[in-house]
């Protein structure tokens, strides 16, 4: 029996995946195979040596140490695209609700509690002008990075009127596939900072992309711009933002991702990391990670990993030989070899690396007795950059 623990509230969704299957054991005791998580921080966690997967109810890593994760052979999953429309309908909302002042006209609003009954058409009408905002029909939105959310932002932003313009220079095919063909495609970073009404983010926080928003894009930006951030906080550089906003040069900055520095700043619109938060990107989430991590226990198949590359193969014969390794020349035919010794008979094979890290999937029509089974493990194991070996 397969056993999953499970961290933060999961929804019931995901949950009854494992609980109406009787091959699972859900929160037990024992050492767990697979971890499921959404929030809660892993860095400290003292992982079991028998955890083989940590499936992630969300798209964002952050919480999880890759790198110590990958050393260790453990495969780490996230769910790309199963909260997309919900954060695609608040970055939406929130991009008409900053050009038309909306916020700052419904606090406004909110002030006249205390006047009388009588009084308040008459404030009302009289201030309003104080909030006039424009229309987004016919503005030009820059999309920065062509994931799940960006695609549906770019396709339905064009549907409400608007002029798009995208740049993303490692769009993938299935995205490109899906963008629709109005969408225009910017060469150059440039072309959005200084062409653009609006720019919402939607790439991911690495290394490369921390301060990706900075003094050197401010300088190149329309006036005014208004700036969407539904991605992660990090991407634009604090300071540089202030100056921007105190100097006019960006006109409002939309952030899911607010903290105190951002929270003193002028014409901040701060959201309290609202983008996945509904019922139905829950359910999402908890029910791909769920199916993600199940898949991988019972048959291998990884598909999302972060540390991985997509690798599925239908099962084809009576035992599985699964290892994770460095991608390094040389790993394939010493598998073989191995396997060669007890005279397996290779009925199909796959392999396939990303960055680093290789993984090789082999079927076989025969199936080693439980000794063997022992011996070919521990022996494929002991090949220099094998991290993790399973036999299905």
């Amino acid at each position: 029996m397969l056993s999953i623990n499970t961290y933060n509230a999961i929804s019931k969704s995901g949950l009854s995946l494992i609980e109406d299957d009787l091959n699972y054991h859900l929160n037990g005791n024992g050492d767990p195979d697979g971890l499921l998580v959404r929030s809660k921080n892993l860095h400290d966690f003292k992982f079991p040596s028998s955890v083989k997967a940590v499936a992630r109810a969300g798209a964002g890593v952050n919480n999880i140490p890759i790198d110590y994760c990958t050393e260790q052979g453990i495969v780490v999953f996230n769910t790309p695209g199963a909260n997309a429309n919900a954060v695609k309908e608040l970055v939406l909302a929130n991009l008409i609700a900053s050009s038309r002042n909306l916020y700052s006209a419904v606090g406004w609003t909110e002030t006249l509690k205390g006047s009388r009954d009588e009084d308040v058409p008459g404030l009302v009408e009289a201030r309003k002008k104080e909030f006039v905002g424009s229309e987004i029909k016919g503005k030009k939105l820059g999309v920065v990075g062509l994931g799940a959310i960006g695609v549906l932002v770019a396709n339905d932003a064009l549907s409400l009127g608007m002029e798009v313009v995208a740049y993303d220079p490692f769009i993938s095919v299935d995205a490109a596939w899906r963008l629709s063909q109005d969408v225009q495609r910017a060469h150059q970073l440039e072309e959005v900072w200084s062409e653009c009404d609006f720019v919402t983010l939607h790439i991911p926080l690495t290394e490369k992309t921390t301060g990706f928003v900075n003094e050197e894009g401010f300088q190149k930006m329309k006036k005014g711009m208004k700036i969407l951030n539904f991605s992660r906080g990090e991407l634009v550089e604090e300071e540089a933002l202030k100056n921007a906003l105190d100097a006019g040069v960006v006109g409002k900055y939309v952030t899911d991702f607010p903290n105190k520095n951002v929270l003193s700043m002028k014409n901040v619109i701060p959201v309290p990391h609202l983008g996945a938060s509904t019922v139905e990107s829950e359910e999402n989430c908890a029910v791909m990670a769920t199916k993600q991590l199940k898949t991988y226990l019972e048959t291998g198949n990884i598909k999302h990993a972060v540390n991985l590359p997509d690798v599925e193969l239908p099962y084809s014969g009576k035992m599985r030989v699964t290892v994770m390794h460095q991608n390094i020349p040389n790993m394939v035919s010493q598998i073989a070899t191995v396997l060669s010794g007890y005279s397996v008979n290779i009925a199909d094979m796959i392999n396939r690396s990303k960055n680093n890290w290789a993984y090789t999937m082999i079927d076989s029509d025969q199936k080693l007795p439980e000794e063997e089974q022992n011996d070919v493990k521990r022996k494929l194991k002991s090949i220099d950059g094998v991290v993790s070996v399973r036999l299905i």
